[in-house]
């Protein structure tokens, strides 16, 4: 990373009073990628603690070190070493400003589930508006030019500043983000200068991480501290910890803007099924309006209006913001139609978690004239305790649900499905190949069915042992349906 250079004094205020004159080039957290001249900051990660990489950083050129354990005895004189409480914050703090350009308005929204469909959706009903937007999430950054795909939810702070830099260097305005919890507790989103926030729910997630879920709520719930005082807030009243989302709000000096069918400004009266449209009727500050959603589930109709909201929390005019909401496109693996066989229909949605499942399942419902099928699986070296869950809900949710593998890392895929299965004896089909798994359940399609493909949705790999294997659940149906209608015509 090179640089003109900045002080360390300028980079981590306070940290260095014996040095903070000195100039350093960049900042690094990983020492592999330490240049000459650059400070590297030791971070304590879940399976290396950062500060055993400080003899590498200083071989390869650091000549700087922040981290939270007192300075090493071996360390030499002439490096410069700083003992901060959270090395986390200093990273961002540093690279907001190694990187300091930003969208002059940026809204972050936190959940469980939603975050991506939402972030798109808000970035989608600001270019409705007039406004040069971009989002940034788990399916990538997007912006009108298309998606460049990431990994994470949260990008780590320097690659997250350096691309909101560069968006705003490009003329983009106006960006929506995705908070995860891992991110808002690591401190990746501070230095992002916030305009407005939203919340969406909390279901069973990454208890692997937070030690309860009260723990993961406050994690979510930490993105208002990163609001300046008076900026809104905009909540779904209609989900689970909604009150609790709202009380920490008003009590961080927040203003809320509730949407659902228990929302103020933006309160949903009705949703009319029409084909794979939902028709709302919707009060806005006390005007009725209708608008024609172009996408099918109860839980699009609040992430839409969550959207609408966060526009309107940025000052954009009210009406507008929820009639933008009939231009709206999915979001890849979010609910999504890949194909047809034999008159039923193929949807991938990216639902690993019970909530989520329970969720699309109930969506899909409605729209299964015949059988609603479902195929999926649960991630290995995760929360245990959700196997058994979604277990449960495929069998109860579906009438025929196959489990398969999904991302099984280091534990025995075998052993991952038997701990699923334990839940419904009997009611659950076993097919551990994800690819054999989805040919069956296109195989099985008769008029009126619908199929789920749940657990990946966008992803492109499949992860087993510490490898990243190429699969595509899209690809593994299209392939399918193409070979399925090849032996019909043979």
């Amino acid at each position: 990373m090179t640089h003109s250079g900045f002080s360390l004094g300028q980079l981590f205020p306070g940290a260095f009073p014996e040095s903070g004159e000195r100039r350093v080039g960049g900042v690094a957290f990983d020492s592999r990628k330490v240049s000459a001249g650059d400070a590297f900051v030791a971070l304590a990660g879940a399976k290396a603690d950062g500060a055993r990489f400080i003899t590498d950083a200083v071989q390869r050129g650091a000549v700087a070190i922040v981290a939270n354990g007192p300075r090493p005895a071996d360390l030499a004189g002439g490096i410069a070493y700083a003992q901060v409480g959270d090395p986390r914050l200093a990273l961002s703090l540093a690279a907001a400003k190694v990187h300091p350009r930003q969208p002059g308005t940026v809204v972050a929204v936190t959940g469980t589930s939603g975050k991506s469909s939402v972030a798109e959706f808000t970035r989608q009903i600001f270019m409705a508006l007039g406004r040069k937007a971009a989002s940034v999430g788990t399916i990538g950054i997007v912006t009108e030019d298309g998606a460049d795909y990431g990994s994470l939810t949260t990008p780590d702070p320097l690659s997250l500043h350096a691309s909101l830099d560069k968006l705003a260097s490009e003329g983009v305005t106006h960006l929506a983000m995705e908070a995860s919890s891992h991110g808002l507790d690591q401190r990746r989103l501070d230095g992002v200068r916030l305009s407005a926030g939203a919340f969406l729910n909390l279901g069973r997630d990454h208890l692997d991480y937070h030690p309860s879920v009260e723990d993961y709520l406050s994690a979510k719930l930490r993105l208002w501290e990163l609001l300046p005082i008076g900026a809104p807030v905009v909540i779904n009243r209609d989900e689970p910890y909604a009150d609790k989302a709202e009380a920490a709000a008003r009590a961080g000096g927040h203003p809320v803007i509730g949407i659902g069918r228990d929302g103020d400004r933006l309160r949903l009266l009705a949703v009319v099924r029409e084909g794979s449209s939902q028709r709302l009727t919707v009060e806005v500050d006390g005007a009725k309006a209708e608008v024609v959603l172009p996408l099918v589930g109860d839980f699009m109709a609040g992430n839409a209006l969550v959207a609408a909201g966060l526009a309107i929390a940025t000052g954009e005019d009210a009406a507008a913001s929820v009639q933008a909401i009939a231009g709206l496109k999915g979001v890849p693996g979010r609910l999504e139609r890949v194909g047809e066989h034999n008159g039923g229909l193929v949807v991938v949605d990216y639902a690993h978690k019970p909530d989520a499942l329970a969720a699309v399942l109930k969506t899909l419902r409605p729209y299964a004239s015949g059988r609603l099928i479902c195929v999926f699986g649960c991630g290995g070296d995760r929360d245990r305790g959700k196997r058994p869950l979604m277990g449960k809900i495929a069998a109860d949710g579906a009438d025929i649900a196959i489990v398969t593998d999904d991302n099984p890392r280091s534990e025995d895929p075998a052993a991952i499905r038997a701990e699923v299965l334990a839940a419904a004896p009997g009611r659950l089909r076993e097919i551990g190949d994800r690819g054999e798994a989805i040919a069956a359940g296109v195989a099985m399609l008769q008029p009126g069915d619908v199929l789920v493909v749940a657990g990946k949705g966008h992803e492109s790999g499949q992860i087993v042992g510490d490898r990243i294997l190429p699969f595509s659940d899209h690809d593994v149906v299209r392939e399918a349906i193409a070979a399925l209608a090849g032996g019909r015509r043979g």
